[in-house]
């Protein structure tokens, strides 16, 4: 992709076509609903043109950091949790053909364990493990340098083996992880 001055509108149609589906495959696994997902790539997008002469050659990781700040943003206005899938509903993620993290075994397992730990933790591994972004890239996505998200990915992972080791044990040891939420 050519230098600032020509972010044309073919510029914003290649980088479109080559990350769109990226971007809202972001917004499923943060978010319950298909269309609400749709509507946050769509926004993304929108800002990306409006700020188009910011935007990286590699412009992945850069609208993932746009994605995450709305979304924090949308969380904070609500100021409650965000609406989750359902862990028995965690299944239907899985689809055939699909590559990366999605085609395991045990997703549901693995988003029960993942919900245990803190959303710091959580986004580290989801942007370099259901992302597939290096860890630079994630560092730039949360705004911190390669080193610390070095850092708060081994932390992370060593987390989540440990709550993934905890759900093997007994059903009776076992947490309970989400309750419904109580609309007033």
């Amino acid at each position: 992709m050519g230098p600032p001055e020509e972010r044309d509108e073919d510029w914003f149609t290649k980088v479109y076509a080559a990350d769109y589906g990226h971007v809202v495959k972001y917004g499923q696994r943060r978010l319950a609903d298909a269309d609400a997902a749709a509507e946050l790539a769509q926004e993304v997008f929108v800002i990306a043109w409006r700020r188009r002469r910011e935007v990286p050659d590699r412009s992945l990781p850069w609208l993932y950091g746009v994605a995450r700040r709305l979304l924090a943003n949308e969380w904070r206005a609500r100021r409650g949790a965000p609406d989750l899938l359902p862990m028995t509903d965690a299944g239907l993620l899985r689809k055939p053909g699909v590559s990366g993290a999605d085609a395991t075994v045990g997703v549901a397992d693995l988003q029960a364990a993942l919900a245990t730990l803190a959303d710091l933790d959580q986004e580290i591994l989801r942007l370099v493990g259901w992302e597939e972004l290096t860890v630079a890239e994630a560092a730039q996505v949360l705004g911190c340098t390669r080193t610390t998200a070095a850092v708060r990915l081994h932390r992370a992972r060593r987390r989540l083996q440990d709550a993934m080791s905890y759900r093997s044990g007994s059903p009776a040891q076992q947490p309970v992880l989400a309750r419904p939420r109580k609309v007033m």
